[in-house]
């Protein structure tokens, strides 16, 4: 914001703003504002283009500044005074990444407004490594002919899922979750009904219905049992001539308790097998990896579906799998390759650097290394470890007055969607400012560099260390005594 925005505002006699012709006769031209010394400058760094349109919008804003009164003559002479670092300000504005880090202080390890599931390292070189030339992407480099994208991931989830389940198991990788129901919902149910609970019509993120999803599939809908109670008993009395499939939707992001009912999977995947309907499961998180040892408890993995028989399993890639942004598709052969032969997987498929992400992210399932996974790592983070690294935070502010620091005990959540009951125990940095409300301070934690993400709770601002990478603790403290010095 240009700095001449806080000068008092003068009005006239009546009361009114009133805008004065002689303060806009002394503005400069755009032109001579690019021959000032300090602009030209810039213009050698950044080009005559990009300072150009900085300077029109500084001018801009001044003129906004003065056809609304307020800003008098003292206040033009300041503000032309500083027009050229005004200038700077809008064009580092301009040129800056939109898209930038940020530290998650929220204790929410998925959180989708942050970008969920941060990359592991191995990921992070493995992206550079290939993204940066060529590679093999679609090249078989034995036969030197033309390859697969494909081949990349699917190797790595047969093994890991391959070990555990009957039969012959493939993967195809599209971009996102919802993008993967949308395809096998299309592929296998278009023309045709797809049974599903009502129980399980769920809103994910963004307003995005599944019933919505499932329209747009060319599939029919048909909806079995109540909110609350379905009895395996309710799909049987549906199948008909027209059904095509059998859909379980995982309730990742809500719950149903009390009076409920719903059939097993097992039982699902028997009455499917009986009248020769596959049974497709949209898991939603995909976990690889048994959350119980993290004391997260109901979450099913993707290999626990694929084991009941479950033809079909969709799930995320950035979620409980920790890794890039993708929508993967795993069970049968057979189903899969009819899948894959859809028009629409061309248009739904990823790129390189996503198959490079999830590579490296799959290796490290196959090494059971599981703690190189950051997702995975936070989860597993116990309230003692947090403990430590939250004292050593304060210790690095003791000497900052203006400050009210303490540390309380909390919860942590999994989000994005996933383990929705789930809570993780943790330790809290609580801070405060005299004379700052914690919505206020929370919105200066956030105008830092790099900006910190925190929660605002019973007028307190809360830090969680889970979520926060333990090389930004330091950068932490730095953000917090930037805005104790106000």
């Amino acid at each position: 914001m240009l700095y001449w925005l806080c000068m008092p505002r003068t009005r006239a006699n009546d009361g009114h703003p009133r805008a004065g012709q002689e303060e806009f006769r002394r503005l400069p031209s755009v032109d001579e504002l690019l021959h000032q010394p300090e602009v030209s400058v810039l213009i050698e760094r950044d080009g005559h283009s990009a300072v150009a349109d900085a300077a029109r919008s500084a001018l801009d804003a001044l003129r906004r500044q003065i056809a609304a009164g307020e800003l008098d003559g003292r206040a033009v002479e300041l503000a032309l005074a500083g027009l050229a670092e005004a200038v700077g300000r809008q064009l580092r504005a301009a040129t800056s990444y939109s898209l930038q880090p940020v530290i998650n202080a929220t204790g929410v390890v998925l959180h989708t407004n942050l970008g969920r599931a941060p990359l592991a390292q191995a990921a992070l070189d493995h992206i550079c490594e290939t993204a940066g030339g060529y590679s093999n992407l679609e090249f078989d480099i034995a036969s030197g002919e033309r390859g697969r994208r494909d081949v990349h991931a699917d190797r790595l989830f047969t093994r890991l899922l391959g070990r555990e389940v009957p039969g012959e198991i493939a993967t195809i990788v599209v971009n996102n979750n919802a993008a993967a129901v949308l395809l096998a919902l299309n592929a296998l149910g278009e023309g045709g009904e797809v049974i599903v609970s009502r129980g399980e019509l769920v809103e994910i993120g963004g307003s995005f219905r599944i019933p919505d999803v499932m329209a747009k599939s060319g599939a029919a809908l048909r909806e079995v049992g109540t909110t609350n109670r379905t009895r395996l008993a309710d799909y049987e009395r549906a199948l008909s001539e027209r059904t095509r499939l059998l859909l379980r939707v995982h309730r990742s992001n809500f719950q149903i308790v009390g009076f409920t009912e719903q059939p097993a999977l097992e039982e699902l995947v028997a009455l499917g097998r009986e009248h020769g309907i596959p049974v497709m499961e949209d898991l939603g998180s995909g976990a690889f990896f048994d959350l119980r040892t993290a004391g997260i408890e109901g979450e099913p993995d993707v290999g626990h579906s694929l084991r009941a028989g479950v033809d079909v399993v969709t799930y995320s890639g950035d979620k409980l799998l920790g890794g890039p942004q993708a929508g993967m598709l795993s069970g049968q052969k057979e189903l899969i390759g009819r899948i894959r032969q859809n028009p629409l997987f061309r248009a739904l498929r990823v790129d390189k650097l996503t198959y490079a992400a999830l590579e490296a992210t799959l290796l490290a399932y196959w090494r059971k290394d599981y703690a190189a996974i950051p997702a995975l790592r936070f989860l597993c983070l116990s309230q003692a470890e947090i403990l430590v690294r939250a004292q050593a935070v304060l210790a690095q502010l003791q000497d900052v007055p203006a400050m009210t620091i303490e540390l309380a005990d909390g919860q942590s959540v999994v989000g994005g969607g996933s383990a929705p009951g789930a809570t993780l125990p943790t330790k809290l940095i609580a801070i405060g400012c005299p004379g700052v409300d914690a919505s206020e301070l929370a919105a200066r934690l956030r105008r830092q560099e790099p900006s910190v993400v925190a929660r605002v709770e019973q007028s307190r601002v809360l830090l969680d260390l889970r979520t926060v990478l333990p090389e930004q603790d330091r950068l932490l403290a730095q953000a917090l005594r930037r805005v104790a010095a106000g």
